[in-house]
């Protein structure tokens, strides 16, 4: 599985960008895709989940401003991502996982396929 997303860009606050993940698979709808993000100096941390049956989970931070979403027919998956603010700053990552097990889907570890990153920066 190979995994690329792509989207980000320079942004002022208060605006919107919705970042995108190509996967390479035969069975895309089989996978629960996570969206991962990582600050200068910091870890890599959860922003969002989407499963198989498109039920949605948010790190509180991005809760009501990020909304994930998917299409397995074109073997996509979606971050749309308003209100931004300068605190989103950073390196956007999709990730897959086949794991059953809900509690692991934020998990950076359950995650056996990654995406290249795409910078996202928003400007106060």
């Amino acid at each position: 599985v190979q995994l690329q997303a792509s989207g980000g860009g320079l942004v002022q606050a208060g605006e919107s960008l919705t970042l995108s993940c190509a996967a390479s698979v035969g069975t895309f709808s089989r996978y629960v895709v996570a969206w991962f993000r990582q600050a200068p100096g910091r870890d890599r941390e959860f922003v969002a989940w989407i499963s198989r049956s498109f039920r949605t989970s948010y790190d509180d931070s991005v809760k009501g401003r990020f909304t994930a979403s998917r299409d397995n027919a074109k073997n996509m998956a979606y971050l749309q991502m308003t209100r931004l603010k300068p605190d989103d700053t950073a390196v956007y990552y999709c990730a897959a996982t086949q794991t059953a097990i809900l509690s692991e889907y934020a998990s950076r570890s359950a995650c056996q396929y990654w995406g290249q990153g795409t910078l996202v920066t928003v400007s106060s």
